[in-house]
């Protein structure tokens, strides 16, 4: 396993590997940039099928922690931490404890938070062990009922609201009563936009792995079921990826029907070639760095004093970034990732915290 010469190490700050024989924890904490402040991610855990895919996976997720945070304006950096195994069969807690006791060792300089594959409940096990967790605490939600400190309801609500900034600039529509809909990944956030989408008046086709998470959104918000090689290339108007990164790539992108590709999952691109490639094909893409800040806003209030209307107002501003980035990419000529990619760049490179 390479690591300097990783293809997706970008002169990141620090990097861990965390294990621990007696609880069975294999684990990576990746560390980007701490310019703006401490680096803030998600611990994801995850059955990856190799230590490399496990690495290549947590190098990609904390450089985009960083220009997430940078393009949201938040005082914060870039952090990522993935614990490798199965979230339904290997989590336990005295794993999470253990990965408490390495975030504790780090003082600080990175902080984690609930991610794909662990939850609010498993991020309090963890700070058992250390300070350094967020997104865990009882206080009035963004949306004005109450949270446990789950962020997917703000994430879900920031990738609504880009979805709409999406269909307004591409399609020049003002609502989405009507507008058709695929959205891959109904997990904690996926489900949620799909309400949003639903009470909007969207017609909805969804796709994810877990089969009860599938029936559940085919009940309740009488969505159409999809296969899994069928939901990224249905004749819709919008694709939005809620599931896993990579989606986007030489062979789905040939595929793609939807002229919008604006979802909450990390890292859609499989390379930075895949944002030249979507432009080429005249499709708006909504870099998810952009659209899927909300939850990291919503943490990061809850760690300076939450304000659900403060909340609401920055989350609700996600519109703004995106317009911008869209215009720029219409006046310049260059892809949308390109364009967010530059005025990250300008945020926090070259800042001292």
């Amino acid at each position: 396993m390479t690591v300097f010469t990783h293809p997706e190490f970008d002169h990141h700050e620090h990097l861990t590997f965390c294990c621990d024989p007696e609880t069975g924890l294999r684990a990576i904490i990746a560390v980007h940039n701490t310019s703006r402040g401490p680096a803030l991610g998600g611990c994801r855990m995850y059955p990856y099928a190799s230590d490399e895919e496990a690495l290549t996976d947590v190098l990609r997720l904390s450089r985009g922690m960083t220009y997430k945070s940078a393009l949201a304006n938040l005082d914060l950096g870039g952090g990522k931490s993935v614990i490798i195994g199965d979230p339904r069969k290997h989590k336990t807690e005295a794993l999470l404890e253990s990965m408490g006791r390495f975030l504790e060792q780090l003082s600080g300089l990175y902080i984690a938070a609930e991610d794909s594959g662990t939850s609010v409940a498993d991020l309090r096990v963890m700070g058992r062990k250390t300070s350094n967790v967020a997104g865990i605490s009882e206080r009035p939600g963004f949306d004005g009922r109450p949270s446990n400190g789950d962020p997917s309801p703000a994430t879900a609500w920031g990738t609504f609201v880009g979805i709409n900034a999406a269909v307004k600039h591409k399609l020049g529509r003002s609502d989405l009563e009507g507008l058709n809909v695929a959205v891959q990944g109904i997990g904690n956030v996926g489900y949620r936009l799909a309400r949003h989408l639903k009470e909007a008046g969207a017609k909805l086709w969804v796709y994810d792995v877990h089969q009860d998470q599938m029936d559940r959104a085919v009940a309740e918000l009488g969505a159409t079921p999809a296969t899994a090689d069928e939901i990224l290339y249905l004749p819709v108007d919008v694709v939005a990826p809620c599931a896993m990164g990579a989606v986007l790539n030489d062979h789905s992108i040939r595929k793609l029907q939807a002229t919008i590709v604006a979802g909450a999952a990390n890292n859609q691109l499989a390379t930075a070639a895949h944002d030249q490639a979507l432009f080429e094909r005249g499709v708006l893409y909504a870099p998810d760095f952009v659209i899927n800040a909300g939850g990291i806003i919503d943490v990061c209030y809850e760690r300076k004093g939450p304000d659900p209307q403060a909340v609401r107002k920055h989350v609700d501003s996600i519109a703004n970034t995106l317009e911008e980035i869209f215009q720029r990419s219409d006046r310049d000529g260059l892809p949308t990732g390109q364009i967010a990619d530059q005025l990250a760049e300008e945020r926090f490179r070259h800042k001292s915290r």
